[in-house]
Order: structure tokens, then C-alpha cells, then sequence
């Protein structure tokens, strides 16, 4: 019989979003001697700095891998679909569960966990909801969920011994009470507010996207990036502007800019936002982006003002009269 020292060491690895769930199921599980890691998955629409910060606090240890090209395919046509804006939760999860999954059988660990409770979301964490990830993510078994483990059927690696399931909970609804005592037991103190934290739940960011979607077939991560900047125009069909709202906006945009295919619009002698456009759009749409930007920067209203138009070696310079916001409200995505 083998001794504990000789006993091999479980592993398991974790989705991480940083939120107080995260961390506390992967202390569920290490109190039981388990090994976790982490992994977290970055897009423009979520980010993993909190996951960053929970793995420094609780000394886990982080992987990190940017999925953007194979999301945005899953993204454009979820087979389960959108809540209540572009968010396709369940088709989300699953793909970050078959993601995970790859990487637990290649680095060797015994399964996969998260921190997900029961009832918690209305949508997303039904027990049909969590049945339906499971099943699509191609790891049938092998995900464990600790705070709600006892709601839930047992797990490959509860029926093998590998978890003793005793010393799971059992979790469930909405309130944050438990997990907050539970956090106390840990003497964990800091943790990110229960958020979403993903733009595609925001409203304006979902109109926006389903815009760039309509119009776009392919999206690069810049063309995401810029939809968290500025206010965004449809002049037509094909040629959208994106007009800075702040100095910070200003910036946000410039470092999106890509000198290849796009040009940058901004007023010479007077403050104001930058515009940003297709290059191949026609000459009467520069000009209105020109006036467009002049309107914005609140230049005098029926007088010429000079708009710089900066394209790939070259600088040209246009006079228009502007054109005040109330006149292209119709415009605004």
C-alpha cells in the first residue's frame, strides 16, 4: 500500500475569471490537498487582469491564452444564442471549457473546475444550463463545479477518489452571503464586485458589434477594439467614423490607427476630436466627415474652418463649414 508521499498528486485546472467564486472553489479544493492552477481567456469583450490579481493574492498559479479567432466564429452564429444582448454565455463557456480541456489533457492534469453556483444567474447557471456546457465542451465528466457539487451529478473524479466530494458544498441561489462567510473562513479580503465584466452583456457595445457584424465579414481585434471608443457614425453602407468624445478617447483611437487602411481626420488651428475612416472612401464622405469633425469641436457655426486629413505620406488640408451634432444625430450607431 502506497504511503502519502508516494501517493501520486492531483491536479486540477480551473477557469478564473478573478471573481470571489474563482477563488473560492480553488480553495475548496486545495484545502484537500488538491494541486490548482488557473487558466484565464482573454477577447477585446473581457480581459484577465482580475484573474491576474486573484492569482498573486491566493498564490495560484495563471495561464493565459488570447482566443479572439476562434471566438468571433463561435460568436457569429452561437448555436444556443444571445441573452439578452451579444452575450452567448452557454456557447462561451463552452468553448472555454473544450479550451481547457485540451490544455488539462496536455499538461497532465486529472480535471477541470469552476466556480459557478447553482441558480446563481438565471440563464447561465441552471442546472440545464451547466449540463448543456458540459455536453458541448467535449469533457463530459471531467468538470467539477465545488460550491455546488452536491446539487450537482458526481464527477468523474469524485467517483474515481480523486475528490472526496464529502468536503464539496452545496451552494445555491442568488444570495452572496455564503460565499462571503466562506470568504472570511479563508481569510480572503479582496475581491472584485460580483459584475459582469464582459462588454458583450452592455447595451451599447452589443449595438455597435451587431453593426460592424452586419456590415463587416472580416473583423479584425482592432476593428473590436475601436467599438469601446468615441462615437460611431454609419455614413453609408461601407464607411463608418469614429469621432473621439475626449482627449483619452483621442488617444484611444490614434493607437488603433492603422495607416494601411484607414485615414485620421482632426482640426488644424482648433481643439477638438480626431475622425477616423476608411481610406477607400470617396471624396464627398471625406468631406463630411470634415464638417462632421468641425461640428464637434464646436467650431464657429457658418464659417470655414480648416480639418488636416492624414493619410499614409501625405497631409492635405480641407475647408468646410460645420455641421453641428443635432444635424446627424440620425447617423449615430
Amino acid at each position: 500500500m502506497m504511503n502519502m508521499s508516494e501517493k501520486k498528486r492531483i491536479r486540477a485546472l480551473g477557469l478564473c475569471s478573478g471573481g470571489l467564486d474563482s477563488i473560492l472553489s480553488a480553495l475548496v479544493l486545495r484545502e484537500q490537498g488538491i494541486e490548482v492552477e488557473w487558466i484565464a481567456f482573454e477577447t477585446p469583450f473581457f480581459s484577465s487582469r482580475n484573474a491576474f490579481e486573484a492569482s498573486a493574492r491566493a498564490d495560484i498559479p495563471l495561464r493565459v491564452k488570447n482566443i479572439t479567432p476562434m471566438y468571433l466564429v463561435m460568436l457569429r452564429n452561437p448555436p444556443a444564442g444571445y441573452g439578452k444582448n451579444m452575450n452567448p454565455c452557454m456557447d462561451c463557456h463552452s468553448l472555454m471549457f473544450r479550451l481547457a480541456g485540451d490544455e488539462m489533457k496536455d499538461a497532465g492534469f486529472d480535471f477541470l473546475f469552476s466556480g459557478e453556483v447553482v441558480g446563481q444567474r438565471p440563464m447561465s447557471q441552471t442546472k440545464q444550463s451547466l449540463r448543456y456546457v458540459e455536453k458541448h465542451s467535449g469533457y463530459e465528466g471531467h468538470i467539477l463545479r465545488p460550491l455546488s457539487a452536491k446539487h450537482l451529478p458526481e464527477t468523474l473524479p469524485e467517483i474515481q477518489g480523486k475528490v472526496n466530494r464529502e468536503l464539496l458544498l452545496d451552494l445555491m441561489g442568488r444570495s452572496r452571503k455564503p460565499q462571503i462567510e466562506l470568504a472570511r473562513k479563508f481569510g480572503v479580503t479582496r475581491y472584485p464586485a460580483p459584475a459582469g465584466g464582459c462588454l458583450l452583456t452592455d447595451k451599447g457595445f452589443s449595438v455597435r458589434l451587431k453593426d460592424l457584424f452586419h456590415h463587416q465579414v472580416d473583423v479584425e481585434e482592432s476593428d473590436l477594439e475601436l467599438l469601446k471608443y468615441g462615437r460611431h457614425l454609419r455614413l453609408t453602407e461601407a464607411v463608418k467614423i469614429i469621432v473621439g468624445r475626449t482627449r483619452e478617447d483621442n488617444e484611444s483611437i490614434s493607437s488603433c490607427y492603422r495607416p494601411e487602411k484607414e485615414i485620421v481626420l482632426k482640426l488644424e488651428k482648433l481643439p477638438g476630436p480626431i475622425v477616423l475612416m476608411p481610406s477607400r472612401a470617396a471624396k464627398d464622405l471625406v468631406l463630411l466627415a470634415a464638417a462632421i469633425c468641425a461640428g464637434y469641436a464646436k467650431a464657429p457655426m457658418e464659417t470655414e474652418v480648416e480639418v488636416c486629413i492624414k493619410t499614409p505620406g501625405r497631409r492635405d488640408t480641407l475647408r468646410v463649414i460645420p455641421i453641428m451634432p443635432r444635424e446627424i444625430k440620425h447617423l449615430i450607431i
